[in-house]
C-alpha cells in the first residue's frame, strides 16, 4: 500500500469522528454526514490553524448546509447534458468524464455533491459506455476526467482510462481534474508522472483557494507534474471567509506561479443547495479582480467566471474597462483609474455587426415557410447486440 493509500485509512470520514475530534452534536453531525459524508485527510487537517479558518471552513462541515435555501441540488443540469451515466456534453467539442464517486477530501461547497461519495450514481461500470460515446463523437477532441477525483483510482486503472482514450483518433487533449496536489500531494509520485508522461498531450486542473495550502508538499507535487511535461493550472472558487479578499486572492494567485501552476479560473460559488454560505455577492470577485489586473503579472490573472445556471456554460466578468466612446474614439481607463481615449478603426457599413445582424435578421422575416417533407417522429435508440 503506498503512503497516500495509507493516509487515507486514517481520514476523519464519519459523524462519530466529528462528535470525538470537534465536539459536534451527535445528532448533528449524523445528520450532516448522512446529507453529503465527511472525509478529511490528515495532511489536510493538519493545515488547520484555529476554528473557522480558511481550512476548517473548506472541510468541516457546518449546521448551514442543513438549512432549505431552495437551491438545486444539480444547478448547472449536468444531468441534462448526459447522453450516457458517466459522460457531460455540453461543448461542441469537448466532454467531461466522470471517472469516480472518490475525493480524498469532500468539500463543502462541491457543485456535485448529490452524486460524489456515492459509487452508485458514479461507477467504474460506467466507464466503457463513456469510451464508447466518446469514440461515437468525432468532434470530440478534449476529454476532462473528473469525478470525484480521477487520481483516486490506482495508477493501472487511471491508466486503462487513459490508453482507451488515446486508441480513439480523435481525442487530442486528455486533460485531469483532480484536488489531489492541493489536498493529498503525497499522491503525485514518481510512478505516475512516468505513466502519464507516455500519453501527452495531458493537461491537469488543479484547485488551491488559499495560500496556506501552497505548502512545501503542494510545491513539490505540482513541481513533479510540470517537470513530467504536464501544464497545471489552478480553477479557484470564490468562497465568503475563504478567500473574498483582494491581498488573499493576490497572495494566492502568486504563490501559484511560484509553484509553476497557471491560474486559470476564478469561478463565482455555484447555487448549490446546501452551499449558499459560501456565496457572495458578484461585486466583489469584480473588486478583486480590478485590484488584480495591472497590480501583479498577466500570468498571475485568472478568468472570473460564473457557470450559468441551468447548462449555459461558463460566462467570464470584467470590471468595466470601456467607459465610452467620443466621436471615433473609444474612452478606456486603466487600472489606476487613468482615463485614456484609442482612435478607432472605422468600419465599413456592411461589415458593422450590427449591419450583418440586421440583414440576417430581414432575410429570416422575408423567407418563405418550407413544407414539411418528413413527418417528425421521436427518435428512439437502437438496441445494442
Amino acid at each position: 500500500m503506498e503512503l497516500w493509500q495509507e493516509m487515507l485509512r486514517a481520514s476523519v470520514d464519519s459523524g462519530k469522528d466529528l462528535v470525538e475530534r470537534f465536539g459536534f452534536d451527535k445528532d448533528l453531525a449524523e445528520k450532516l454526514n448522512s446529507l453529503f459524508h465527511i472525509r478529511i485527510n490528515p495532511y489536510y487537517l493538519s493545515l488547520i490553524r484555529y476554528p473557522g479558518d480558511p481550512i476548517w471552513l473548506q472541510c468541516i462541515p457546518d449546521a448551514k448546509e442543513l438549512e432549505d435555501d431552495g437551491f438545486p441540488l444539480d444547478p448547472l443540469n449536468e444531468e441534462g447534458d448526459s447522453p450516457v451515466p458517466s459522460i457531460t456534453h455540453r461543448y461542441p467539442d469537448r466532454v467531461l468524464f466522470l471517472t469516480t464517486s472518490q475525493c480524498s477530501m469532500y468539500c463543502r461547497f462541491c457543485t456535485r455533491k448529490r452524486k460524489v461519495g456515492d459509487s452508485g450514481k458514479i461507477s467504474m461500470k460506467y466507464i466503457q459506455s463513456g469510451l464508447d460515446y466518446i469514440a461515437a463523437h468525432p468532434e470530440v477532441r478534449d476529454v476532462i476526467l473528473s469525478g470525484g477525483d480521477p487520481l483516486m483510482l490506482t495508477d493501472v486503472m487511471l491508466e486503462k482510462i487513459i490508453s482507451g482514450l488515446r486508441a480513439i483518433p480523435h481525442v487530442e487533449i486528455i486533460r485531469i481534474g483532480t484536488k489531489m496536489p492541493c489536498v493529498l500531494p503525497q499522491r503525485i509520485t514518481p510512478k505516475l508522472c512516468k505513466m502519464l508522461k507516455k500519453y501527452h498531450p495531458i493537461y491537469v486542473n488543479t484547485h488551491f483557494n488559499h495560500p496556506w495550502e501552497c505548502t512545501a508538499e503542494a510545491k513539490q507535487a505540482c513541481e513533479m507534474l510540470a517537470d513530467a511535461g504536464i501544464p497545471v493550472g489552478n480553477q479557484a472558487v470564490l468562497m465568503k471567509g475563504v478567500n473574498d479578499n483582494p491581498d488573499v486572492m493576490l497572495e494566492l494567485m502568486r504563490k501559484l506561479l511560484a509553484m509553476r501552476v497557471r491560474p486559470y479560473y476564478l469561478y463565482q460559488a455555484d447555487i448549490t443547495k446546501g452551499a449558499n454560505h459560501f456565496r457572495t455577492p458578484v461585486s466583489v470577485g469584480l473588486n478583486i479582480m480590478d485590484k488584480l489586473r495591472g497590480h501583479t503579472s498577466g500570468l498571475a490573472i485568472p478568468y472570473y467566471v460564473i457557470d450559468a445556471p441551468g447548462g449555459g456554460g461558463k460566462i467570464p466578468l470584467l470590471p468595466q474597462y470601456v467607459l465610452g466612446r467620443n466621436g471615433n474614439s473609444i474612452i478606456l481607463r486603466n487600472y489606476k483609474y487613468d482615463i485614456y481615449q484609442y482612435p478607432d478603426v472605422e468600419e465599413e457599413e456592411e461589415k458593422k455587426p450590427e449591419a450583418q445582424l440586421e440583414k440576417r435578421f430581414m432575410r429570416k422575416r422575408t423567407r418563405p415557410a418550407r413544407k414539411k417533407v418528413f413527418e417528425e417522429k421521436p427518435i428512439r435508440a437502437e438496441s445494442q447486440s
